[in-house]
């Protein structure tokens, strides 16, 4: 990869950072993706790749999402409708 390449991908990422960091995120996605077009443009296959594999990833983050909603239903149903004394006895 070209330095100036480099230079903008480093900058995007960093700027995207600190947009971030400021809570200013929809300028922060904006600085994201002018790295990731970089990126994307320089090694499409892959980008390609990982495009592909993104709907597996989806499939297991909804699998750990929907465990961890049928956990905290377990918790509220055991609780008996005492959510609050539930609460402070695991600590919180």
């Amino acid at each position: 990869m070209d330095v100036w390449k480099r230079a903008v991908v480093a900058g995007s990422l960093g700027a995207a950072a600190v947009l971030f960091i400021k809570r200013k995120h929809p300028a922060g996605v904006l600085a994201t993706g002018v790295g990731l077009a970089v990126l994307a443009a320089e090694y499409p296959e892959k980008f390609e790749s990982i495009r592909r594999s993104l709907p597996d990833y989806f499939d297991r983050g909804m699998r750990v999402l929907e465990m961890a909603g049928r956990a905290g239903r377990r918790i509220a149903d055991s609780s008996n409708g005492h959510g609050f004394e539930a609460w402070e006895e695991i600590g919180g």
